[in-house]
């Protein structure tokens, strides 16, 4: 990684090693040194007196942060609760819902979706006699219409649920969540949104977005640490939720604001650190003008997006628009192994960056964050090159 990255003051505050050219921010984030710093200085004051801080404080250290990040991310604080990450949101969701819907029913997901989620449902609806559903989205897309209508033709008059990301993580793309939304409750169709790579990546507003449910990561392009993530639920939609774990929030003792809140917001000792920390991670983003960092990303990226399609004879998957990807864009590369190219541009080139198979094409994936520079860019172009310009012998 360069020594400065698109904002200076915003590159020496990351803690990514200096000897890897780190093109990988969408897989689990990074830290700032700050945020990181809060978290550790919640975890030390755990440790110095536990019982009053798990006993006394806790909950309502985490009605604040909760309120922080609600305000945040365009909701109320009653309408989310903490969650370790965006699967395990998943996870209470369908889990939940399998108690609402009967054999025969349907749900409908895309083929972009993240394998983690699609294991999960898969997994849940076959013990249930549920089907569950990947309608295809093909590549290259032009418009919301066209995306939409293509979802559609997967609906039928058993489709119950449909489970979409919004932003794919295969594939980066951001789909028209909020006229997703609107289609599928007019036709009466829960709506279960899979937004690990949204906050801090795009604009959230999430009471306009009219999604039922919707799970989102904070240690992603928030920044803030590992094990922060989110799930919202419509107000209506609250009392179809059950716990992972049943603990004291069931039946409380000390009932909070809402069954909702108490169901999930106690489930027995852990650290809370990462949680307590999301309105640091919120506070840095807004110090140092993040939406200027988020636009620079995303036009270092069109311009390596583009060089790469020209070097390797790829049309793009998407428009060049803010619309359809931010700081994350998908490029297809010629047919080959894609673990085996991976593991080279690692080992040779000291460059992290993921590459998929998907549908039988293989996609190199770059997402970039403030501290990426223009020579980070050069270095992964140098690199496919040098890979590519004897396409007989390369991976």
């Amino acid at each position: 990684m360069s020594s400065t990255g698109i904002l200076p003051v915003a590159a020496e505050q990351f803690q990514i090693r200096p000897d890897i050219t780190f093109l990988n921010h969408g897989s689990f984030g990074a830290c700032p040194r700050p945020v990181f710093e809060t978290y550790q200085q919640w975890q030390r004051q755990l440790e110095a007196d536990p019982v009053d801080f798990l006993g006394r404080q806790l909950a309502g250290m985490l009605s604040e942060a909760g309120e922080l990040l609600a305000a945040y991310i365009g909701t109320q604080g009653d309408q989310i609760v903490f969650v370790q990450n965006a699967t395990h949101g998943v996870n209470i969701i369908a889990r939940s819902l399998m108690l609402a819907l009967a054999p025969g029913d349907e749900v409908l997901a895309t083929d972009h979706e993240y394998g983690a989620a699609d294991r999960t449902w898969r997994f849940l609806c076959r013990q249930r006699g549920i089907k569950y559903l990947n309608q295809p989205i093909s590549l290259p897309l032009e418009s919301d219409e066209q995306m939409i209508e293509q979802l559609w033709q997967g609906v039928t008059p058993h489709t119950k649920v449909l489970f979409i990301s919004h932003i794919t993580s295969p594939t980066a793309l951001i789909f028209p969540l909020e006229k997703l939304c609107q289609r599928a409750r007019a036709a009466g169709i829960m709506t279960v949104v899979d937004g690990a790579h949204a906050p801090g990546h795009i604009p959230l507003h999430l009471d306009a977005l009219g999604a039922d449910f919707y799970v989102g990561n904070c240690h992603k392009w928030l920044c803030a640490p590992k094990g922060a993530g989110f799930l919202y639920a419509r107000p209506e939609r609250q009392a179809l939720l059950q716990p992972l774990i049943v603990s004291w929030g069931w039946e409380s003792l000390t009932p909070g604001i809402s069954p909702f809140q108490d169901l999930f917001g106690w489930t027995g000792t852990a650290d809370p650190a990462s949680y307590l920390s999301v309105p640091a991670a919120i506070a840095f983003q807004r110090e140092h003008d993040w939406d200027a960092v988020r636009l620079a990303c995303h036009e270092l990226a069109a311009s390596a997006r583009q060089q790469i399609s020209v070097l390797l004879g790829s049309e793009q998957i998407c428009p060049d628009s803010r619309e359809w990807w931010g700081q994350m864009c998908a490029i297809p590369l010629p047919d080959g192994d894609a673990a085996a190219l991976q593991e080279r541009l690692r080992e040779e080139w000291s460059i992290e960056i993921p590459i998929f198979s998907w549908n039988g094409r293989r996609l190199i994936r770059l997402s970039l964050q403030g501290y990426n520079s223009p020579a980070d860019v050069e270095r992964l172009l140098t690199a496919l090159e040098v890979i590519f310009a004897g396409r007989e012998d390369s991976v």
